[in-house]
């Protein structure tokens, strides 16, 4: 069998790391090479969550580098194998924590950052509603009501990454004395909070989606974030994970294109591997220009991150247009394997229904197109 190629033909950019986030990046690699994807065939099959992998990723101690290229790498890592595999550790250690720590007093950061990074508290953050996901700012209909020093909130939360395995949820909800937002840490399971998975899903099948309902659940002040006030706030914080989108979709695509061309080679007709015709080579040719250019768009998005200079239009050109991409790039790596591309023991399909939720999530490929129309031709289109 041929040799494969070098995935990125431009080089992964690893000058922009330390020797020590390398190491961290390899033994992420290696743990995810030989505990998760020999089982990931069965996992997606039975929509089963690894969250006995969770205690292992801990033990790497991969959240003592905070350089944004290291972090980005690090999601690069993940989706390259499995973007469940990501939602489940990025959700907890990036999405979870990153609102605590931005959004909780000192002393909530202090009691609760360490055990988050180490996976002893775990966490999820829900925003979405069933009605409202775009326009949930001004639509948001779970409400929390303050009385003393307790609050009473009730609501319903839709499409929560890994709610059913988290012991705290990082409820936003709408303050009914001034309409603005708020960020509670309830128990999942305090009384009056009921979680239901998500089932029937094509799309990121090993995460534990849940639908929420929250009636009359009581929640002290002490466990309300208290450095979040508004909705203006949370979005603040959820604009400094913005930048790895681009890494999310790199990685992604990456993971495709090295599964279409395992396939590739292995797969013969007419005598010899199919990587040898001349139209698998175009599309492989075609994958890897766009996982390249995607990743080359991630290392720019980090610079500015690193200057403090990435804003909320050059970020949802990025997503909109990454987005883009990866459809494209997944739909030829399913085209080569033909109708063992439907099979997800070929990890290509796999890709495939994953790269649909990439699409939708971190804002819908419609609405970042308008922020980004808004800047260029200084005319809203949005209709309030």
């Amino acid at each position: 069998m041929t040799a494969a190629p070098p995935t990125d033909l431009l080089g992964y950019y690893d000058e922009l790391l330390s020797d020590g986030a390398r190491a961290k990046l390899q033994s992420l690699r290696d743990l995810l090479e030989q505990h998760a994807r020999p089982h990931l065939a069965d996992w997606w099959e039975a929509g089963e969550s690894p969250e006995h992998l969770r205690g292992m990723l801990a033990a790497l101690s991969l959240e003592d580098d905070a350089d944004p290229f290291y972090v980005g790498f690090k999601h690069f890592e993940f989706q390259r194998v499995d973007a469940s595999l990501a939602t489940l550790y990025h959700g907890q250690v990036g999405m979870f924590r990153t609102v605590v720590r931005e959004g909780g007093s000192p002393e909530q950061v202090d009691r609760l950052d360490a055990r988050i990074r180490a996976f002893d508290l775990t966490g999820c953050f829900a925003l979405t509603e069933p009605g409202h996901g775009s326009d949930v700012a001004s639509g948001m209909e779970t409400v929390a009501t303050r009385d003393g020093d307790t609050w009473t909130i009730t609501g319903h939360k839709r499409w929560i990454g890994n709610a059913a395995i988290s012991d705290v949820l990082a409820v936003v909800a709408k303050d009914a004395a001034d309409g603005a937002a708020k960020v509670f840490l309830v128990p999942r399971t305090a009384e009056g909070v009921t979680v239901t998975d998500i089932r029937g899903k094509i799309a990121l099948r090993m995460v534990r989606n849940g639908d929420i309902v929250l009636d009359g659940v009581r929640v002290a002040e002490s466990d309300r974030l208290q450095r979040i006030d508004s909705f203006r706030d949370v979005s603040a914080i959820l604009a400094q994970l913005r930048y790895v989108i681009g890494w999310n979709a790199a990685g992604l695509q990456t993971g495709a294109y090295e599964a279409a061309l395992r396939y590739a080679l292995a797969r013969e007709q007419f005598g010899r591997p199919i990587a040898g015709f001349q139209l698998i080579q175009e599309k492989l040719t075609r994958m890897l220009g766009n996982a390249a250019s995607t990743l080359a768009f991630a290392v720019r998005l980090t610079e500015l991150k690193r200057r403090g200079e990435l804003t909320e239009t050059v970020a949802a050109l990025a997503k909109t247009w990454a987005a883009d991409r990866v459809r494209e790039t997944v739909a030829l790596g399913r085209e080569i394997a033909g109708a063992e591309g439907i099979r997800v023991q070929h990890d290509v399909a796999r890709f495939f229904v994953d790269a649909e939720a990439v699409y939708t999530y971190e804002g819908t490929h419609e609405m970042n197109s308008l922020i980004v129309g808004r800047a260029i031709t200084g005319l809203s289109a949005f209709t309030r």
